[in-house]
């Protein structure tokens, strides 16, 4: 579900509480038609009448539209292209569902358990203070809250899969008034003026059911936060995308050319590689926010005790499985390992040795292998109890499904490392179980020395398809500790770019509250220049390059510097697009402060990347390619001062990375530093791209085979098809020729044409794109990312609502390349695949 939620005061509600989606899916037969502002639209409804059923309306200030659904999906793209040429239609698109980025649930409290008595403790290395919100620590919130700054009085829009707005922590009310002002449900259809209780949970955590919504749903959540006022617009949706013309982006170009922030989240799909940057994130003007992991890992537990040779009790954290039958459990401490290294533990059958189990809670090392393996073992050494202590920092949800075991849970490793150091030098370990309904909660933090403070790992790389610059910088995500819908336990520990996302639209209603306006370009040109670029962290260990610009924008934001800056950039990023359009780009650097500021330019280049893996042809996947091969930029004044209140330009050209294989598209970045004699350090990042991304082919190597629609693994050559009886077609049971495209750069259309073989009617062919065509099997693909693998049958029906007669004919597939000219065949990848033979069932047609 998608809702558009009004909150207030976002910060100072947040300072109390303390992955990659689908593919967008094209919706058959679904298209979104909008219209000039001012038109009488009753002849459109009327033409689409008996042929389809309207889905939506959109009557919005800056989107005035209709969203229908035709009946037959056959003659649907001939409908629409009919619909599309009457009298103040503005344009049409066809119609896509979204979902929200598939965020990792790393941890969910007790749904029974109302988390009144809980209080914070250091982790056992402790020497961290934890008075702050560490995502607030990281970003310097918390120095601008010190400062009485609150943010209070903007009203910040969250588009999302609704809220528990009855959670203690969200205020528990609903309406003028609540922290929860006002908002609408664009899923059900009902637009009650009450969001429904969330129902995944994904919502309530950004602000403090399985998310999925057709385009139509997301232009309107945005256009009606638009229009009710909304200071900030913050989403957390989307999916892998990258083109600027999708209806989500393009109202988010609309949005913030009124000025309203728009701020979207990258998205999940690091692992992808480069361009994989989710929508509406590509609308023009979006503030797009990657994401940073936390440098702590927060944890909510229960707290019980343990005792070592019956000395005095110590408090520990844990959080409880399923089964949780823990109360008044109280059992010595059995390992199934001494070594805290042991990366199987208890993965095969513990040893005949092995005491009987079944009067001791049992330690397991989290390591490989799944609980339920490690739980069977145990049991069959007669376990009733399991404490699994973790190898990573963190604690994760556990379960058995194993009948004799009554209850499993986990604490930390470095509490399980310390049990375990005990029992190797001879003690006994008792563990004092308390009811986790009934016991009290500790907030624990441990520090994440791996991967905090570094960009992570699934954050998605920019750039668009348009070559521009996406994320514009970064927020902290992983680890992070927000609310929960309660019956799913009241709070959590989620990671993905959804949690940076809000976050950066508290920031910026400080810092208009600071600098007494709210214009989405100046704030994200000053949050880009004042943010920390960081090295590059493939999970495992950092590195010592900076992370590629498309990975973390201009970096982590900094709100205090952002906030009291006296310089400002007219531009959050440079990108310098392919070899083929590379041209010279300039800024221009206001100062807004009372003296005069020398800065002096550098040059600070981040790694680059390659888009293709050496020899495959394919992506390159996270953590990438990474190599010190670096443009060289040249200044037009590498020292220029600037007088208090004036503007000066600096214009820059560059050299390109030298020997390096254009053919896979390596993307260059880096920094322009600025040093200002004031003190103070600014960065404008740039990016650009080595190669030619028209002359680069966009599907994977083709085969030129004709496949069956049930079998597209397997191509068959001198096919003859028996098709259905006309209209009767079922792709799912009928075998029907049909040809399988794996794209590996976008795609803004495609097209599938049917051209017949030996003789033919003439009057029956047209030209098209340097070929004699029947017509098209199916409808124009538009709008495709990279990685989409894509099957397109053919039931013998063309567009034009005819059926071609029986006959041999062979499918023509050609797919415009990236910057290509849509009327140059020239510009397209094109396959022509085997012959086939059709006929249609006897009496058909």
């Amino acid at each position: 579900m998608v809702r558009s939620i009004i909150f207030l005061s976002l910060l100072a509600a947040a300072s109390t509480v303390v992955s990659a989606a689908p593919q967008p899916q094209t919706i058959p037969g679904a298209y979104l038609f909008e219209f000039e502002h001012g038109v009488d639209t009753a002849a459109f409804h009327k033409a689409y009448k008996g042929h389809a059923i309207k889905r939506r309306d959109l009557n919005y200030k800056l989107f005035h539209g209709t969203s229908i659904h035709f009946r037959d999906l056959d003659t649907a793209e001939e409908k629409a292209t009919e619909l599309g040429k009457m009298a103040g239609v503005r344009s049409i698109r066809t119609l896509k569902e979204y979902h929200r980025p598939d965020d990792k649930v790393m941890w969910t409290g007790n749904s029974g358990r109302a988390y009144q008595k809980s209080r914070k403790r250091d982790s056992q290395d402790g020497g961290r203070d934890h008075d702050a919100f560490t995502p607030h620590l990281m970003t310097q919130v918390d120095m601008l809250r010190e400062a009485g700054y609150t943010g209070k009085g903007f009203k910040i829009a969250v588009i999302d899969t609704g809220i528990d707005f009855k959670h203690p922590a969200l205020g528990g009310c609903f309406g003028k008034g609540c922290l929860v002002s006002y908002g609408h449900d664009y899923v059900d259809g009902d637009n009650v003026e009450e969001p429904t209780m969330d129902c995944d949970g994904h919502g309530t955590h950004i602000f403090g059911c399985n998310g999925t919504a057709p385009g139509d749903a997301i232009a309107a959540a945005f256009a009606q936060a638009f229009e009710d006022g909304s200071d900030i617009i913050s989403a957390s949706l989307g999916g892998d995308q990258g083109w600027s013309q999708e209806e989500g982006s393009v109202i988010v170009q609309r949005i913030v050319e009124q000025g309203v922030p728009c701020v979207v989240a990258t998205g999940n799909s690091g692992a992808s590689g480069l361009f994989f940057a989710s929508g509406p994130v590509d609308g023009i003007g979006s503030t797009a926010v990657a994401s940073f992991d936390n440098v702590v890992i927060p944890q909510l537990l229960t707290e019980s005790t343990y005792s070592i040779d019956d000395d005095g009790e110590v408090t520990f954290g844990w959080h409880e499985g399923a089964p949780a039958a823990w109360a008044d459990v109280e059992l010595p401490l059995y390992a199934t390992s001494l070594d805290a290294e042991l990366f199987d533990d208890a993965c095969d059958p513990l040893p005949s040795d092995t005491p009987d189990l079944s009067n001791r809670i049992v330690l397991i090392r989290r390591g490989t292998c799944t609980y339920d393996e490690k739980a069977a073992n145990a049991a069959d050494k007669g376990a009733k109890y399991i404490m699994f202590y973790n190898n990573v920092p963190g604690i994760e949800d556990v379960s058995s499904a194993h009948a004799q075991i009554l209850a499993v849970a986990m604490t930390t490793a470095e509490e399980g490392e310390y049990w375990l150091q005990a029992l190797a030098a001879g003690s006994k370990v008792t563990l004092h179980m308390t009811d986790p309904i009934e016991s009290d909660a500790v907030l624990e933090h441990g520090n994440n020395t791996i991967t905090g403070g570094f960009a992570s790992t699934f954050t998605s790389w920019g750039p668009t398809w348009e070559a521009e610059l996406k994320p514009q910088f970064a927020a902290p995500r992983g680890h992070i500790l927000s609310l929960w819908p309660r019956a799913l336990g009241s709070y959590a520990v989620l990671g993905g770019t959804s949690m940076a996302t809000p976050l950066v639209s508290g920031v910026l209603a400080l810092l208009a509250e600071i600098r007494g306006r709210l214009d989405p370009v100046e704030l994200t040109n000053i949050l880009a220049a004042t943010a920390k670029p960081h090295f590059f962290n493939d999970g495992n260990q950092a590195f010592n390059q900076l992370a590629p610009v498309p990975k973390q924008g201009a970096g982590l934001i900094q709100a205090y510097e952002a906030a009291f800056t006296t310089t400002i950039l007219s531009v959050s990023s440079l990108a310098f697009n392919d070899t083929e359009h590379l041209r010279s780009l300039s800024f221009s650097i206001k100062n807004v402060g009372d003296a005069d500021v020398t800065y002096t330019l550098d040059h600070r280049p981040a790694a680059m990347a390659y888009t293709f893996a050496a020899g495959t042809g394919r992506a390159d996947t996270f953590p990438n390619e990474l190599t010190d091969d670096y443009a060289t930029l040249y200044f037009s004044k590498p020292i220029i001062t600037v007088k208090a209140g004036r503007e000066e330009k600096v214009t820059l050209s560059l050299d390109l990375p030298e020997d390096v294989d254009n053919a896979r598209l390596p993307v260059y970045s880096g920094y322009i530093a600025l040093y200002g004699d004031d003190g103070k350090v600014l960065h404008l990042p740039y990016m650009g791209i080595a190669g030619s991304m028209r002359e680069t082919p966009v599907l994977a190597s083709a085969n030129g085979f004709v496949y069956e629609a049930q079998t597209p693994t397997r191509s068959i050559v001198n096919a003859s098809f028996v098709l259905p009886a006309q209209g009767t077609a079922d792709p799912t049971t009928d075998t029907l020729p049909g040809v399988n495209l794996e794209s590996i750069l976008g795609t803004s259309v495609a097209y599938l044409e049917v051209i017949p073989v030996g003789s033919h009617d003439e009057g029956l062919t047209y030209e098209f794109l340097d070929v004699r065509t029947m017509g098209s099997a199916v409808p124009a693909l538009r709008w495709i990312t990279r990685q989409t693998d894509v099957v397109l049958t053919w039931d013998g029906q063309l567009d034009s609502e005819k059926y071609a007669p029986a006959g041999r004919y062979k499918f023509d597939v050609k797919v415009l390349r990236v910057f290509g000219d849509a009327e140059d065949p020239d510009d397209y990848d094109t396959i022509e695949t085997a012959a086939f033979s059709i006929r249609y069932e006897a009496g058909s047609g």
